[in-house]
Formats: structure tokens, sequence, C-alpha cells
């Protein structure tokens, strides 16, 4: 849906698509240039008799410099693959952006589901609070704090809220609909695997990134904008041909040819020499630079996506069971008044807070995978998400 829909990437292919446009024209000879005139005509008569009167139709065409039009051409032909590179990138940060949505909404969905379990935990712990603390078994710290959890859960719950409905306007945005338009409730997918390596990634981002194409694209047009500028101390060319007619004599014909004189090279020709070959190093130096600009930012994540993998693991394996047995143990102990209430309840807010930090963290991976596919280009583990 974003691939079709938003409006970034629409935007970005009518822009390739006008600079594909502009290719054939860079190439193309100057339009003709039709000639009709009188020549000779006698001021004081004005007329038609005279032996040099003559009424012209002339035809004259320019021609730059032979190998001038092939690189004109070629600047606009990298520039408009550049162009289409540029939309396949933002169509690329497009679908990554809407996977990390999607990521943030199933994160918040799931936990909301545990907050809300949570609270009705909470209620029941204080009903329970209330009737000890009725029939004189309980003690009032213990109702105050169960009311407060039962607050707070609340006021969780509804910032979880809150905060969907913000995440599902920001990817209702980038699926190009109405902010209000209603996203279903969102099961994040597993992933099992872990990246590829580092030097993997960067090879695959260097074979497949469409940003770092682009600016190599944006290279070699401003080489063929240099070398084309080196040329222009040559001459340019205007062949002429013409028709003059004598109304009562012979009609004569025309042929000439013209040569442009680069006499002001100096304080023309040379300073846009200058300035195209700084712009062709211009354009290098930003593809280097975006090519370690990538290798950063594949370098992040594949640390974000390890470092929630392994916490991921460890929260399923060791911390989760053990904060479930310390909650069973804590209710079993809290029943026949060995714990206070505050140890109960402590031990079963933990066990929220674990559920949810395991969620978050998977939520992270996802978005993790999805910022290296952005840049790798090709990069999916898990199937389509």
């Amino acid at each position: 849906m974003a691939r079709a829909a938003n409006p970034s990437v629409h935007a970005s292919r009518l822009r390739a698509e006008a600079e594909r446009e502009r290719v054939s024209p860079a190439g193309a000879l100057p339009d003709p240039m039709l000639e009709l005139g009188l020549l000779n005509r006698p001021l004081d008569t004005f007329d038609a008799d005279e032996r040099m009167t003559m009424n012209v139709v002339g035809l004259k065409q320019a021609f730059p410099w032979p190998g001038n039009q092939g690189f004109s051409k070629d600047a606009r032909g990298h520039s408009a693959r550049a162009a289409e590179l540029d939309a396949a990138e933002v169509e690329a940060q497009v679908v990554a952006r809407t996977r990390v949505m999607h990521a943030r909404i199933g994160y918040l969905d799931r936990a909301i589901r545990i907050t809300a379990d949570t609270r009705e935990m909470l209620q029941e712990f204080l009903a329970v609070a209330e009737a000890r603390y009725a029939s004189g078994s309980g003690i009032q710290q213990d109702l105050l704090q169960a009311q407060v959890a039962v607050g707070r859960a609340s006021a969780d719950l509804a910032g979880m809220t809150r905060e969907r409905m913000a995440a599902a306007a920001r990817l209702n945005a980038l699926l190009g609909r109405p902010a209000d338009e209603p996203i279903p409730a969102v099961d994040l997918p597993v992933l099992d695997s872990r990246v590829l390596s580092l030097d993997s990634l960067m090879a695959l981002a260097q074979a497949g990134r469409p940003a770092l194409a682009a600016a190599r694209e944006r290279a070699l047009a401003a080489e063929a904008r240099y070398r084309a500028a080196g040329r222009s101390a040559y001459p340019d060319f205007e062949f002429r041909v013409a028709w003059n007619q004598r109304p009562n004599y012979t009609d004569m014909g025309s042929v000439a040819l013209g040569v442009s004189l680069p006499i002001w090279g100096g304080a023309k020709d040379a300073p846009l020499e200058r300035a195209a070959a700084a712009e062709q190093a211009e354009q290098e130096a930003r593809a280097l630079e975006l090519h370690y600009e990538t290798w950063a930012e594949l370098a992040e994540l594949e640390a974000a996506d390890e470092r929630a993998r392994t916490l991921e693991a460890i929260y399923r394996a060791e911390i989760l069971p053990q904060a479930e047995a310390a909650v069973e143990s804590a209710l079993a102990a809290y029943q026949v008044g060995q714990v206070d209430y505050a140890t109960l309840l402590n031990a079963r807010l933990a066990l929220n807070r674990y559920r949810i930090e395991e969620v978050r963290l998977a939520a992270e991976r996802l978005q993790a995978a999805a910022g290296i596919d952005a840049l790798v280009h090709d990069f999916n583990p898990g199937g389509d998400q």
C-alpha cells in the first residue's frame, strides 16, 4: 500500500520521469533558422528592377563542435538514471518507515493487552484488599497501595492508547490515507535468525542500495559535464544556404559557413571548466561520504539487532520464567499471610514490565531489520513482513 499510494514515492517517480524526458533534447541540434529578406532595394524609389535587388529565402543551421552534444546527452542520461535510483531509494525508505511503524503498533497492541490484563488482576487484588480491610484482617496501607497500582495501570493504559492513535496516524500518512483511518490490531512476527555479518551486509549494500548507485551516476554526470566544459574553447559552426530571387534577372544562390571565435576563453570558458571540475570532485566526495555513512548505519543497526536478539533470548529463557515463579510464590505466601501486599504487588508489576520489555525487544528487531532492508535493498530475514 505504501509503494502504491505514498505521496513522496509518487513524487519521486514523477521527477524521474521528467528527467528521462530531458535526455533526448540534450543531444538534439538547435532548431534551424528560416530567413526571409529583401536585399539591395534603392531607398529613393524602392524599385525592384535594379540588378542587385534580390528577394532572399535562406536556411541556417548551427552545429556544435563534434562530441559536445554527446557529452551533454551523457550527462543528462546519468542524471536521469540517478533520479530513477533516487525514486527507488525513496521507496525503500518509505517501506522501511512503514515497517517500523507497523512494528511499533504491534508492540503497543501487545503492551496494551498486557497492561489491561495486569489492571484487571490489580482490580481483583484491590477487591481482596478492600474485603480484608473491611473485615479487620487487612491494613490501610495495603488498600492504598492497591488503589495506587490500579490508578497507575489505568494511566499507563490511557497513555499507550493515545500513543497507539498517534502511531496509527503516522502509518496512515505513510500509506497515503487520512489520519483517522482504522488500523487493525497487529501481531508481531518472530525473527529467529541473526542478521548477516557486517561485511556481508556492506557488500549487499554496495551492490544493491539505490542511493549509492545514484551517487555514482551523479559523479559520472559531473564528469561528462567537465569533459564538455573542457571543449568549450572549440568553435561552433553555422551553415547557411539561401536562394536569391531577382525579379528581372537570373536568380542566384548563396552558401556560407560560419565559425565562432572563442576569443573570451580566459574570462568565460576557463572558469566554467574549473567550476565543472569542482562539481565533479564534489559529487565524488559525496559518493564516498554516503559509502561511509551506509557502513556506519549498517553497523548501528546490526549492533541494535544483536543486542535485542540477545536480550530477548535472556528474557524468554530466564527472566520471564523466574518472574512468573516469583508471582506464584508471592501469591501463595500472601494468601496465608507470610508476605505483605507490597511484596505481591511488586512481583506482579515486575512481571508486567518484563513482558512488555520482551515485546519491545521483538519490535526493535523488526525495526532494525526494516532499516537494514532499506540499506541493502534485498535483506529480509523471516520473510515478508
